[in-house]
């Protein structure tokens, strides 16, 4: 299952490498913040073995497109997951969020005349606070 995510590069954490019975691995993990206008998030990502070196030509700020796989695992019953990218690029426009913006709809002819509105009817004065109702003022169907 491959996902894809486009966001601002914030941070990049420290490499890590390490020795294992197949040989030695880095990984490094890196936190990309969505271009979701009203409520960003920010996401942790691993790029692990040759991806770290893809990472490094990518500077804080740019905004990048990371294609990934989501996985979970359970130890001591907790279960934690990792996403691992195994793509990461510039996205399309460079570092501009504007290219990310909504896209705006075409324009279309109107098909039908317009309707007329009814007339606006002006607002009641505000009640005051405490004011009380009795029933007979009630006009509510039930």
């Amino acid at each position: 299952m491959a996902l894809e995510i486009v966001g601002k590069l914030i941070k990049v954490l420290p490499e890590v490498n390490g020795q294992s019975q197949k040989g030695p691995w880095s990984k490094q993990e890196f936190v990309i913040e969505t271009l979701e206008a009203q409520y960003p998030k920010k996401v942790c990502m691993t790029a692990w073995g040759e991806k770290v070196n893809d990472l490094k030509q990518f500077a804080e700020g740019d905004t990048l497109k990371a294609t990934f796989s989501a996985e979970s695992r359970e130890y001591n019953e907790r279960w934690y997951t990792e996403l691992r990218a195994f793509r990461i690029e510039l996205a399309e426009g460079g570092d501009s969020a504007a290219a990310y913006s909504a896209p705006s709809r075409p324009a279309q002819a109107p098909t039908e005349a317009p309707r007329s509105r009814p007339a606006q009817q002006s607002q009641p004065a505000a009640v005051p606070f405490n004011t009380s109702f009795d029933d007979e003022s009630n006009d509510l169907p039930f």
